[in-house]
């Protein structure tokens, strides 16, 4: 976990698991930084992406802290996710004045889990890309019922089981430009200052860990007792695979039984069906024998005849329904249990590959971790500082990689009364020792102190040794 300030400076870093959540870590390397430094409430808060929690958000905004974060993608599905949309303003433009990234301020609900009909209004900058176009996410409508591949195409074109027939490109998908909704939890935002704070982070953190704290061996591990503990990533996924297994299985059982069942019903009433309708016949020639007999005639015994055979058809008609009803209920049962039954199997593959690829994760003792770690720090920002006041203006953005032949610069002490003379080596490299001619300039020239209050001054030997080089490989011999 690392907090910085604004400037990139690292404030504290502490180390934990690795599969330690980022809302977890937050309150806790805050709370631990304002105790040990002594420092004023922070105010605001910039938290990469995976603090986009709303229940995390609300409980740092009634806390009294301001929080600015990025919004994931599964938050929100283009423009209409957002609303009090205003006017775009550039944000960011070329050289020749063409706009590459405009702002609009913008709010959000986010709905809060745990408290049922809640939600979290939070304020946003949102960026439009003018420069990057992404595919268009589809309708609810679209997702339940897709289009065909061919629907672009009129009927002719859509005969490919013809021979001859010749495919054309299919139709170009839908684009639109590429958001970044960043978002605080403040009362009111510039969403041009507010995107700004957050967007100039991203290169600070990058800069601090790549350049600094990875060098000074942030990443190397102090500590050698560990213990077996479970992995809670895979743990989480293994419980949410069996959670719906379990589910799968019961509906499958359900689809199975409701499916025999229709089928079951579907055989009684296709035998009511044919009764009925044995039934009926009979009666109709029964009736038309007895009208004969009766000596009708023949124009109305055949229109007598017709109304009630359009009866007799009704009523088998609502049988058959009945019964067909029943058949397709079998079918689309059969089919449910046949997906769910098919779901299992991929269920069941996906258990057994989390379980082969499954990491064994220890937890290792990290106490001499968090003690190396406030050394590691504070060397860091003492490296920072000292470039800062000390380094000519060409040292401004340089990292360690560039610092650290300075630091490891030979040379002698010698301690008077009054003063600590620092005598230093020359490099073997012209520039660099301009550059360090400069340095020890600037250090004379700001008089530090020492504790103790001796006066610190920094030269360059140039009259013992003149060939660094040559010199250590004559003291080497003798």
């Amino acid at each position: 976990m690392l907090l910085h300030d604004a400037s990139g400076h690292p404030l504290l870093v502490t180390t934990h698991r690795g599969d330690q959540h980022l809302t977890i870590g937050l309150p806790a390397i805050v709370k631990q930084y304002e105790q040990e430094a002594g420092a004023d409430t922070v105010q605001q808060i910039i938290v990469d992406r995976e603090g986009m929690a709303a229940e995390f958000l609300a409980a740092l905004k009634a806390s009294g802290r301001t929080v600015i974060s990025i919004l994931r993608t599964d938050q929100y599905a283009g423009l209409d996710s957002f609303t009090d949309i205003g006017d775009f303003i550039p944000l960011y433009t070329s050289r020749k004045g063409k706009v590459l990234r405009e702002v609009a301020p913008a709010s959000i609900a986010l709905p809060l889990p745990e408290q049922k009909g809640q939600s979290l209004q939070l304020r946003v900058a949102l960026i439009r890309d003018v420069h990057r176009q992404i595919p268009v996410p589809p309708t609810e409508e679209e997702r339940e019922y897709p289009r065909r591949w061919d629907a672009d195409l009129d009927w002719k074109e859509r005969m490919w089981w013809e021979e001859g027939w010749q495919a054309t490109p299919a139709p170009r998908a839908p684009t639109t430009f590429k958001l970044i909704p960043i978002v605080t939890t403040a009362e009111t935002i510039d969403p041009r200052d507010l995107a700004k704070v957050y967007i100039s982070r991203w290169p600070l953190q990058e800069n601090i860990i790549r350049d600094f704290l990875l060098p000074l061996g942030l990443d190397t591990n102090h500590g050698y007792r560990k213990k077996l503990v479970e992995n809670s990533e895979v743990a989480r996924k293994r419980v949410a695979l069996e959670k719906r297994l379990a589910n799968v299985q019961r509906w499958a059982e359900g689809a199975r039984k409701r499916s025999h069942n229709a089928s079951k019903l579907y055989t009684k009433r296709c035998k009511q069906t044919k009764e009925r309708a044995t039934e009926l016949y009979r009666l109709l020639n029964n009736l038309q024998i007895e009208l004969e007999q009766q000596g009708m005639k023949d124009w109305l015994l055949r229109k007598t005849i017709k109304e009630e055979k359009a009866v007799t058809d009704a009523e088998i008609e609502e049988y058959q329904q009945r019964q067909w009803k029943a058949y397709e209920t079998s079918n689309q049962e059969h089919r449910k249990c046949e997906r769910y039954c098919q779901e299992q199997r991929k269920l069941l593959r996906a258990l057994e590959d989390l379980a082969a690829s499954e990491r064994r994760m220890y937890e290792l003792d990290n106490s001499k971790d968090q003690v190396m770690t406030v050394f590691k720090v504070a060397l860091t920002n003492l490296v920072m500082w000292t470039r800062d006041q000390y380094f000519p203006a060409s040292y401004q953005h340089a990292t360690w990689k560039r610092l650290a032949p300075f630091f490891h610069l030979p040379g002698v002490v010698k301690q008077e009364q009054d003063a600590v003379e620092v005598l230093l080596r020359p490099f073997n490299d012209k520039q660099y020792n301009q550059d360090l001619e400069v340095l020890c300039e600037r250090v004379n020239t700001a008089v530090p102190r020492l504790p103790d209050g001796r006066r610190l001054h920094f030269s360059v030997q140039v009259n013992e040794v003149v060939r660094p080089i040559l010199d250590v490989q004559k003291r080497r011999v003798a």
